[in-house]
Parts: structure tokens; C-alpha cells; sequence
């Protein structure tokens, strides 16, 4: 990262040992192109891995979020629970969180994170998923296993059709609110782009660092919103036409 440098105070020359630095004259832009293409590697390093934990989290939590979506619905007195104790688990704050999963994963490393973060999905996840196959009629599935469909194609060729939205949807809400989750991670040393945020703060209030990684996450989370956005138009045709 590029110095901010100092500069001694007027007066101050003629006495080297009584010299002042006046750190607040030093230039310290809110945006400096020379910062990003000076430390590019550094901050596609940081992004790569804010990429990684967010992919890694939001397909974790769908392979636990979708059993479970699915035994809530078929049987309706675990609901509750289920619901219940995915938004408990969210409630529990990132430094808790890590603290309880250290002992299972050792020294805090970038798994905890990915842990943390997969774990925090699921209250969004969950619920979408078990909205969208609530939302299914049941005179369509009856029709269904009336024309012989068992449970594997009732599920993919009725249900996951009809619920695809809303499950779009809640995959939607939990890849952007893990972008934003991700930064958490920089007390363990994993926190992607966050990185450059606490780093920018340890440098003296390096503002050109701070935004730059401030800006990252929201072009990040706002292309990844764009990109789902955009399967969930292809896979889903059926939506634009009736529109």
C-alpha cells in the first residue's frame, strides 16, 4: 500500500529534535486510481476469496436448507422448529459464532468462516424454500401422483418448477447478504475485500484503501444480484410470458 507520508509543521526545521509531523496535511483522497492499480493483485486477491466464501456459503446452505424445506413441509409439526431454530441460529453474533465453531474446527481459519456464514443462510434459505413448496396446490400434485409420478419426479417435474421463483428469490437475498456477511471474516484473517476496509482503518484512516473495498462489496453484491437475476429470467419463462 502506497505511504501517506508526513510532513514536518512550519517552524518545527530549526529544531530537529523538537520536530512535529502533521500527518492530517499528507494527501488522503477518498478514491486514488494510482492505490487500486498499485496494489491490484493484493485487492483481486481479497476478491477472489469474498467470491469463494460467498459461492461456498449460499451452495452449502441450499444442499442443508432444501431437506430441510422439504421435511417441513411433509411434516407440518416440525415447521415450526425447523424455522425456529434456523432464526436462531442467525440471532448469534459473528464473534459468538466463531467462538462456538473453533472447537470443532480448530485454529480460526477461512472453514470457520465458510461455517459461520453457511449457517447464516439457512434462516433465509429455508424459509423461501418452504414458502415456495407451500405454494405448490395440491390438486396439481394429486393430478400428479395420480398419473403415476413417484416422489424424485413429482419433485422435479411439479415441484421444483412451481417453486422455482421463490427459491430463486431466497437464493437471491442470501448471496447478497452473504457478500455483505463475508466482511465479518477479517478477524480471522479470511474477510476478503473487508480486508482492505480494516486495513485502510489501520493505516492511519486510509481512506483511497477503505473505499475501495467498500465499493467492492456493493459492485459485487450488485452484479451477483444481476447474475441470479438473470437465470431466474431463463429458467423461468413461464413468468415473462404470463407478465
Amino acid at each position: 500500500m502506497a505511504s501517506l507520508g508526513v510532513r514536518p509543521l512550519l517552524g518545527a526545521a530549526s529544531d530537529p529534535g523538537a520536530q512535529v509531523l502533521a500527518a492530517d496535511g499528507a494527501p488522503n483522497p477518498w478514491f486514488d486510481p494510482s492505490y487500486v492499480t498499485d496494489n491490484w493483485h493484493t485487492i483481486v486477491g481479497h476478491l477472489g476469496q469474498h467470491v469463494r466464501l460467498t459461492v461456498g456459503a449460499v451452495l452449502l446452505g441450499t444442499l442443508l436448507a432444501l431437506p430441510l424445506a422439504l421435511l417441513a413441509r411433509r411434516t407440518r409439526l416440525l415447521s415450526g422448529p425447523v424455522l425456529g431454530l434456523s432464526s436462531v441460529v442467525y440471532t448469534i453474533p459473528s464473534l459468538a459464532m466463531f467462538a462456538f465453531l473453533a472447537p470443532l474446527t480448530g485454529p480460526l481459519s477461512a472453514t470457520t468462516v465458510l461455517i459461520g456464514l453457511t449457517l447464516y443462510t439457512l434462516v433465509i434459505l429455508v424459509r423461501n424454500f418452504l414458502a415456495g413448496l407451500q405454494a405448490v396446490p395440491d390438486d396439481v400434485r394429486e393430478a400428479a401422483r395420480g398419473m403415476g409420478y413417484g416422489p424424485a419426479r413429482l419433485f422435479l417435474r411439479v415441484d421444483l418448477p412451481l417453486a422455482l421463483p421463490a427459491f430463486m428469490a431466497g437464493l437471491r437475498i442470501a448471496t447478497v447478504s452473504t457478500v455483505a456477511l463475508v466482511t465479518v471474516g477479517v478477524i480471522t484473517g479470511n474477510g476478503g475485500l473487508g480486508q482492505l476496509i480494516v486495513g485502510g482503518f489501520n493505516a492511519n484512516f486510509y481512506r483511497a484503501e477503505i473505499v475501495t473495498g467498500a465499493v467492492g462489496c456493493v459492485l459485487l453484491a450488485l452484479l451477483a444480484d444481476v447474475l441470479l437475476a438473470g437465470v431466474e429470467r431463463a429458467l423461468t419463462p413461464w413468468t415473462r410470458a404470463r407478465a
